[in-house]
């Protein structure tokens, strides 16, 4: 014979287990949908401020590399659409990134005086002094 709950327990224990699933996305545990469903709204916020900034869709991808490609592409052609319906002008982006360092090969000497921050030295500045090793 199964022991059964008792009634009066049992609603209590119904009632605290679907407070606890029901809490799980509180607790940063999301199911693989809700997942999907963010992804997706991501790349296509990406994609649709790609098309607003008047950017192509081959640099909206360069640009977002870890975007899902089809959700990008949607976004751009939803703005798109939407632009040209209501004959909205692109917005040409105010910012301009910033060029990227190169990394220095070897020891890190590369033979310019620029500083690594990649500024060159001002008229006044004196080299920086190489600390002498000790052979012992």
């Amino acid at each position: 014979m199964v022991p059964r709950l008792p009634t009066r327990l049992a609603a209590p224990l119904l009632c605290a287990l679907a407070l606890l699933a029901g809490g799980c996305d509180q607790l940063g545990i999301e199911s693989a949908s809700a997942v999907a469903a963010r992804k997706e709204a991501d790349g296509k916020a990406v994609g649709g401020a790609c098309r607003h900034a008047g950017r192509a869709i081959e640099d909206c991808y360069t640009l977002n590399k870890k975007a899902d490609r089809a959700a990008v592409y949607a976004g751009w052609r939803e703005m798109s659409e939407y632009m040209r319906d209501n004959k909205v002008e692109a917005v040409a982006p105010v910012l301009v990134p910033e060029p990227k360092v190169a990394a220095k090969g070897g020891k890190g000497d590369d033979g310019d005086d620029a500083d690594d921050a990649g500024h060159a030295p001002k008229a006044g500045d004196k080299p920086a002094r190489k600390a002498k090793g000790h052979a012992s």
